[in-house]
């Protein structure tokens, strides 16, 4: 099934990819999914290729994308994306339904689920492009997406103390110390310095 209205809840939001290979499910936090097509209905994912979530993707060509809703919890955040999984299982705690393609998305914090199955797929140097036909979208409530910026103001812990360095755009870590090195790779989600800013005064 194919609900367009799903797919008005993707732009500048926050999404769980996920996967699964033989009996494994895996998902990891992402913030680029892009509607390419309207018909065929297609989209973009982009996946770091450091995650195991990738690696899946790649091997079995096939992924659902759950689309967070502002009411989404920082330990949610923390569970999917601030880890590859290559050695934990994610969904251990039951989270999670399994579509039609027998990945599992995410009900709770979510508005609205895709699945994909990749067409192709673009290298680019530190992550992969999948490009793939959406196979069902589900619109699960009409709550608003949560955008990073609403993930920066009202989910994201706030650093306790003040102190010169840099945070990472894209989970939250902070690099303390100044100047950030041009070669630093974030420990967390595997970005480069480009994705890191000062932190505030």
């Amino acid at each position: 099934m194919i609900d367009n209205t799903a797919m008005f809840k993707i732009p500048y939001g926050l999404f769980v990819l996920s996967a699964r290979e033989g009996d494994k499910d895996n998902g990891c936090i992402i913030n680029t999914v892009t509607q390419v097509t309207d018909s065929p209905l297609r989209i973009t994912v982009v996946v770091n290729k450091d995650n195991y979530t990738c690696k899946m993707i790649e091997r079995t060509g096939i992924f659902n994308v759950s689309v967070l809703a502002q009411t989404v919890p920082f330990s949610m955040i923390q569970q999917y994306g601030f880890h590859t999984g290559a050695d934990t299982d994610k969904f251990a705690a039951g989270q999670g339904v399994r579509a039609e393609n027998g990945v599992k998305y995410i009900e709770t914090h979510t508005n609205a689920y895709l699945s994909g199955k990749v067409i192709r797929t673009v290298d680019c140097g530190s992550h992969l492009i999948f490009l793939a036909d959406v196979t069902e979208a589900v619109l699960l409530s009409d709550a608003p997406s949560v955008t990073y910026s609403y993930y920066q103001e009202h989910i994201k812990p706030k650093p306790e103390k003040k102190t010169k360095g840099y945070i990472c755009k894209i989970c939250g870590y902070v690099y303390e110390g100044d100047p950030l090195p041009d070669d630093f790779i974030c420990p967390i989600c595997k970005h480069g310095s480009a994705d890191f800013e000062p932190l505030s005064e």
